[in-house]
């Protein structure tokens, strides 16, 4: 970097009464205000020959310095410190696997397997996927809430297929008997907050809706903003699924609302920690602290009928016999890849197949054969629609560049065919998420796999839907 470029360079000097340090690497000078009488900014201080304070890196973050001599006073508000951590943080409340044993100390790549192991693994995988269905239920739906956006003719590719996904979300959830007044929300990765945006439009005219978005990191571009003059709560929770608490998040603890769980592409161990978050940690324990007797239950044909009383559940009429705390869940699948044995909820369900942490690890990276194949088609069109600012923010990791580690650069390429690794690789998939679906059926909801979305739309098309079952849906009372 320079501090001052050559005049001769051809490059325009400073800004009048900005700094006057010129950032090499953004090819422009710094756009800080110094202060008054100085030539340079705060950050570009040691730049100036008058100014004899030294300054050196932040020790909580090196990419920015600050003066030596304030260095203590800089610790009170660094952005780099550690907060505060909310009162839903609880430490790997979600992240399941306490023994260590079961955890493996070294993940071996699929290349490592010689070929009579590779041949092992895969008589593993073709017994235990026996008897579960290989082929999934189209439900390719639609909502009526995006119709208008679907149809402008100012979108591009990437932008038309994440509304159809979109749509089709809401379209399931519509289906299930989801979408209605007194409820709240919480949407796992949420990002932008987009599927939260959608559901919010297709319930503009319901009562008593809230939305909690789930989101680790911070996010720019972020669609918040359009609901800040609604009358209900629209919250994000910067915290990892795997150290949320729901029942200590304020609204929840306060109001008894049944919650629905969403997402849309939830990477791979993500599924798992919200999964185990909404049906274990959070339904578990408010089962716990309900100390009146569960009432009679009855079979009925309608899978909401606990869910449609909203004013008896806002007045606290009858709260115990017709309110479930999770009332369903809609997760869009992705990056199986990134599973890991130690939060995965299936765990059981291996083991009952003969398989343990050994094989998952094998399998979770052999469900990357199912679509890396297809891959570089996919990157050529995201590559040619991020020429669009808006399009370019939309587009999803696992639309991007992807690792293809397993896919083609391993010594067992030519013991299978393009096609025969994509088929374990299905099935390597549809293995894992039979574990999950197991899990949710072990607890009293009826869970399903379907198609929401052509594989043209996104690779990763495969949404989990869970429902409590009807025997466990207690009938209100007269």
């Amino acid at each position: 970097m320079a501090a001052e470029p050559a005049a001769a360079g051809g490059l325009r000097a400073p800004v009048p009464g900005r700094c006057g340090y010129f950032v090499e690497r953004k090819k422009r000078f710094c756009k800080m205000i110094p202060a008054q009488g100085r030539r340079f900014c705060g950050e570009h201080g040691h730049q100036e020959e008058e100014n004899d304070r030294k300054r050196i890196p932040c020790p909580l973050d090196p990419k920015h310095t600050v003066y030596e001599d304030q260095l203590q006073k800089h610790f009170k508000k660094c952005n780099s410190r550690e907060k505060p951590k909310p009162a839903y943080f609880v430490q790997d409340i979600n992240a399941g696997l306490k023994d260590a044993t079961e955890i493996l100390d070294e993940q071996l790549p699929i290349s490592s397997l010689s070929k009579e192991e590779l041949e092992d693994l895969i008589k593993k995988l073709k017994k235990a996927s026996n008897g579960i269905k290989p082929i999934l239920k189209d439900q390719m739906l639609s909502h009526q809430a995006l119709q208008e956006a679907l149809n402008d003719p100012k979108n591009g590719e990437s932008a038309f297929k994440h509304l159809k996904q979109q749509a089709s979300i809401l379209g399931n959830m519509e289906k299930l008997h989801l979408l209605g007044p007194g409820r709240c929300f919480i949407e796992f990765g949420a990002g932008r907050g987009k599927l939260s945006h959608w559901v919010d439009i297709a319930l503009q005219d319901a009562e008593n809706v809230h939305f909690l978005l789930v989101e680790r990191a911070t996010t720019r571009f972020k669609v918040d903003g359009k609901h800040r003059k609604r009358d209900y709560i629209f919250e994000r929770l910067q915290v990892d699924i795997q150290h949320l608490c729901l029942n200590k998040v304020p609204i929840l603890e306060k109001e008894k609302f049944p919650v629905v769980g969403i997402g849309k592409h939830l990477c791979g161990a993500a599924t798992d920690l919200a999964l185990r978050c909404l049906v274990e940690s959070y339904a578990t324990q408010y089962d716990e602290r309900n100390e009146e007797p569960s009432p009679k239950r009855f079979k009925s044909d309608k899978t909401d009928i606990a869910f449609n009383n909203s004013a008896d559940e806002r007045s606290g009429k009858n709260v115990s016999e017709n309110w479930k705390p999770v009332a369903g869940i809609v997760i869009a699948l992705c990056c199986h890849h990134r599973c890991q044995w130690k939060h995965y909820v299936g765990r059981e369900f291996f083991r009952t197949v003969g398989l343990g942490p050994v094989e998952f690890n094998y399998f979770q990276r052999m469900t990357s054969w199912a679509t890396c194949g297809m891959r570089e088609t996919i990157t050529e069109a995201s590559t040619v629609d991020a020429k669009s600012k808006d399009q370019s923010s939309d587009t999803e990791e696992h639309d991007q560049v992807h690792n293809r580690m397993e896919c083609s650069s391993d010594s067992l390429q030519g013991l299978l065919t393009v096609e025969e690794r994509k088929q374990i690789g299905r099935l390597c998939k549809l293995l894992i998420d039979q574990g999950r679906i197991k899990y949710l059926q072990q607890r009293g909801y009826t869970a399903a796999l379907q198609y929401y979305t052509d594989s043209t739309v996104s690779l990763e098309n495969v949404l989990l839907t869970a429902v409590p079952s009807q025997s466990s849906v207690p009938q209100p009372t007269a």
